[in-house]
């Protein structure tokens, strides 16, 4: 998953309210934290505030400042393809509720 898709997950989840910038890069750079590397903060922070500010320019952008200032979220009223991403962040949330855990069916080797 890159950045962008990562940066619209977060505002997704985040919902009408909206999120700030400083949560924003902190999910994504946490999402892009392993054991064996770990991106440069700063520059995870760079691209998600020039994300933000290159999205929420027109009405019909994917993404809105919110009435709290350095707050965003997604432009559902504005924007299709925002509502769409909704939708399918949803459905994808939902399919993974769905699957049951397996029984175990294995034998019990030192039952008495």
């Amino acid at each position: 998953m890159n950045y962008d898709q990562q940066i619209l997950k977060v505002l997704t989840d985040a919902g009408d309210y909206g999120v700030s910038v400083q949560s924003v890069v902190k999910h994504v750079y946490n999402m892009n934290c392993t054991f064996f590397s770990q991106p440069d903060y700063e520059d995870v922070k760079s691209y998600v505030q020039q994300f933000l500010l290159r999205n929420s320019k027109s009405s019909q952008s994917l993404v809105e400042r919110t009435e709290r200032r350095g707050y965003y979220r997604l432009n559902t009223c504005g924007s299709t393809d925002a509502r769409q991403l909704m939708l399918q962040f949803r459905e994808a949330q939902e399919e993974k509720k769905e699957e049951k855990p397996q029984q175990d069916l294995s034998l019990d080797l030192f039952s008495d």
